[in-house]
């Protein structure tokens, strides 16, 4: 099946971009309407410049032969260069067709009469005395809503021609051909060679006339196009990453980030590519062949139907190509999110690589990834391959069908030369127009694969916060952790093991441990990064997880080993914590954290661009921006995860010291390793294996607490 639930509701939700740019898409789609009916028309003036320039019939002859086929519904033989020089053929019109229910029904006439009187133009005696020509003139031209006298000559039954005099009805002339005959009144009707030259004249300004428009149209279609798509895909990608960083810390836990990655920058990009082709080729084309056809319809339906014999065809081609093009398409996409992890691996790794010496090992991962990425797009490419020339095939069988019966018609006498030339043209440009069509399916479901991945990850849950959530009250009395569990996504052992712990406001804790044993877990849990399996977490009594995210988060500041900077200048980055403040609230922040002394020696200081993953700074200045960027927010709530771990000893005692003052009657955690930052804690809470097996003041645990005073031996006196 190649059209399902999931397969309809993406793609309806990519176009759902497309279409709230409304007027764009209506303006887009009228350009293109107008692009491909001033085509066909182009094509169309083929045939009358075919007249002018070849047929004795004439540019008039051939305009009022199509006015008394729309207004009567007869069809008259055309004479050729030879039937001319007989002079019987010259002096009357033979009917060659008479539509059911037609005007020309209804007065009387059959197929083999031979038209010699109209109107004005009667004859008085049995020979001939009027041009073909002009009878036919008399006849397009009469006018509306009269009864027109015309004198038929048929065969009775032995064969004897017998005169008939019979009355058509003219009808309501439609406005259409009024409108042609008003514009061929500027073309001379004698057959001299400067009228014929007039007429080319003529028939080229239509042509250039018509080209103007038409491109100006086209231009107005591909840039309203291409600005509707490059819309649409910002809005997603504005939209996919807004999502992401509303989604739980517990995805990007088990996924890769690279793939988040992938499918906002480069399966969006692909979705681009199929839409500029949905609101250009695949309007225009289609258009183009649909008008084209239609062109083909007027001249002649019953040749036009037989070269769209082929269409069944092509539409379950691609329908096949299509379901080939989207499998292939999602499997590239995977390995391509794959291949970019790697990327970014072997780049963040590269100085491991270089002393290592592996090389040859991670050129051997990457060629790896590579190739299976290239057996994917060769698929793709073999879809795209294959579908041009069979497409081709299929019109060139449809084609040569019709010309073979269009050839017999012709010399059969039914069909005039020139509109058969004519009409092979608009076929042989419909049929180019559908061959362009080929890669419009394959490249929709390259879409439909990439929609399929980019709404996947904004299908994905954001954070939960219940719908009566209400603000966090500032933080009074304390946090307390009630019989606490958690176990992380994808592991079987819990990581807390009913954890139970009070914290009276104002007061800083330190939390210690080995590695491992759940520090750095117990304070994720505080600002909900994750939730707990069990257990509560309540901050004056109230649950963390009955409040909205952004109050209880306003309340908290984060300091990790890992510092995290932003492409942006240094006080970008301090003021991250509170965008409202001032520069001078900035520069307080920076001299509190020891910002300012290192800050103040470059040449733009405070505006000096901090460069992707904090290039240009050491690690020690960069946690101090990091300290800063928490001081100035001026939180109720600190976390410090190792926050002192890349700042070299000179600067130790310094950032300890600021520490010490933001911490001042201020609800703090401290995860450390250093003595420094542990001995002066209001209580130190010993972990091991998730669960607190000691807790109290530095002289307590010293004496009572074997982990503490193992801990306090290997890692807090080391410097």
């Amino acid at each position: 099946m190649i059209w399902g639930p999931t397969h309809v509701k993406s793609l309806s939700r990519l176009l759902k971009y497309v279409l709230a740019q409304w007027p764009r898409v209506i303006t887009v789609v009228l350009s293109a309407m107008v692009v491909s009916a001033l085509l066909s028309l182009s094509f169309v003036t083929v045939i009358p410049l075919l007249k002018v320039m070849m047929g004795d019939e004439g540019l008039h002859g051939w305009v009022d032969r199509k006015v008394v086929s729309h207004r009567y519904g007869l069809e008259f033989y055309v004479p050729g260069n030879v039937d001319f020089m007989q002079s019987d053929i010259a002096h009357h019109l033979l009917v060659t067709d008479v539509k059911d229910a037609s005007l020309g029904e209804k007065a009387g006439l059959a197929e083999f009469d031979r038209v010699v009187g109209v109107g004005g133009l009667l004859i008085e005696s049995s020979d001939p005395q009027y041009w073909s020509l002009d009878l036919l003139e008399e006849l397009a031209t009469a006018p509306d809503e009269r009864q027109v006298t015309l004198q038929v000559r048929r065969a009775d039954g032995d064969g004897a021609a017998r005169m008939e005099t019979l009355l058509i009805e003219t009808g309501d002339r439609p406005f259409y051909l009024s409108r042609l005959e008003r514009l061929m009144s500027f073309v001379p009707r004698e057959q001299t060679r400067d009228s014929k030259t007039k007429a080319v004249i003529f028939i080229v300004l239509g042509v250039g006339v018509i080209t103007v428009v038409r491109c100006a149209a086209k231009f107005v279609q591909e840039y309203l196009a291409q600005k509707t798509v490059q819309v649409a895909i910002s809005d997603l990608r504005e939209d996919a990453y807004a999502h992401v960083l509303e989604m739980p810390i517990g995805y990007f836990a088990g996924e890769r980030p690279s793939d988040s990655v992938s499918r906002i920058i480069r399966d969006t990009s692909v979705m681009r590519k199929a839409i500029k082709i949905m609101l250009g080729k695949a309007i225009r084309e289609p258009l183009n062949a649909l008008f084209l056809l239609l062109a083909a319809l007027w001249l002649d339906w019953k040749l036009t139907l037989v070269f769209t014999c082929g269409v069944p065809f092509v539409v379950g081609l691609l329908a096949v190509l299509g379901k080939k093009m989207r499998k292939a398409t999602r499997k590239s996409l995977m390995v391509s999110s794959e291949m970019l992890g790697k990327l970014q691996e072997a780049l963040a790794s590269v100085r491991v690589i270089k002393v290592y010496n592996q090389y040859e090992y991670e050129n051997k991962r990457f060629r790896t990834v590579n190739r299976r990425f290239l057996k994917q797009v060769l698929k793709m490419s073999k879809v795209e391959a294959a579908t041009q020339p069979i497409m081709e095939v299929l019109g060139m069988a449809a084609g040569s069908a019709a010309l073979v019966i269009g050839a017999q018609w012709v010399t059969g006498g039914s069909m005039d030369g020139t509109e058969f030339l004519g009409l092979l043209i608009l076929l042989g440009c419909a049929a180019e127009a559908a061959r362009k069509t080929g890669d419009i399916w394959p490249a929709i479901q390259e879409a439909e694969a990439a929609a399929e991945r980019i709404f996947g990850l904004m299908d994905s849950p954001t954070e939960y916060e219940k719908p009566d959530a209400q603000n966090l009250a500032p933080l009074n009395r304390g946090i307390e952790f009630r019989d606490v569990v958690f176990t992380y996504p994808r592991s079987s052992t819990p990581a807390l093991r009913g954890v139970n712990l009070s914290i009276s406001a104002g007061h800083n804790v330190a939390i210690v441990g080995g590695n491992g044993s759940g520090k750095t877990t117990l304070m994720n849990l505080v600002p909900r990064f994750y939730n707990p399996d069990s257990g509560c977490i309540l901050i004056d009594g109230v649950d963390i997880r009955d409040v909205r995210l952004r109050s209880l988060r306003d309340q908290i500041a984060m300091v990790t080993q890992n510092v995290v900077t932003f492409n942006d200048t240094v006080a970008a980055n301090i003021a991250y914590g509170r965008l409202d403040a001032t520069r001078q609230e900035i520069t307080e922040a920076a001299h509190r954290a020891y910002v300012h002394e290192f800050v103040d020696t470059l040449p733009d200081g405070y505006d000096t661009m901090i460069g992707e993953h904090g290039s240009g700074f050491s690690g020690g200045q960069l946690q101090r921006i990091v300290i800063a960027r928490a001081i100035l927010k001026n939180p109720a709530i600190l976390i410090f995860d190792e926050a002192t771990s890349q700042v070299d000893a000179d600067s130790e005692a310094k950032i300890h010291k600021a520490i010490e003052e933001m911490m001042h009657d201020r609800t703090s955690f401290i995860i450390a390793h250093r003595f420094s930052t542990v001995i002066s804690a209001d209580l130190i809470v010993v972990i091991d294996q998730g669960r607190i097996v000691a807790q109290g003041r530095h002289e307590e645990l010293i004496k009572n607490c074997p982990l503490y005073q193992t801990l306090y031996k290997t890692q807090l006196m080391r410097v």
